[in-house]
């Protein structure tokens, strides 16, 4: 019996999905869940919500890896320079 499961999706046809970020990936780039259903959705190359597939995710973990880095190495850039 899947009542239980079935009752946070009715909610969410009915009134619309809560989504909340659960990831800031970049600074433009989010991963939200919905607080009743727990659909994940991702932001695209667009600027639009998309559905989270493995492929988004795997995309995300790179996107996310670069931007630490990156913005790591200026941290670093800028701490070096006002040394000197």
């Amino acid at each position: 019996m899947k009542k239980p499961n079935s009752i946070p999706k009715m909610y969410c046809n009915l009134f619309g999905h809560d989504y909340q970020v659960t990831k800031r990936v970049t600074y433009h780039v989010k991963e939200y869940t919905c607080k009743h259903c727990k659909t994940e959705l991702t932001t695209n190359s667009n600027g639009s919500l998309t559905e989270l597939t493995p492929k988004f995710k795997e995309i995300n973990a790179i996107l996310e890896r670069i931007h630490n880095a990156r913005t790591q190495r200026l941290k670093n850039k800028n701490l070096s320079s006002s040394i000197n």
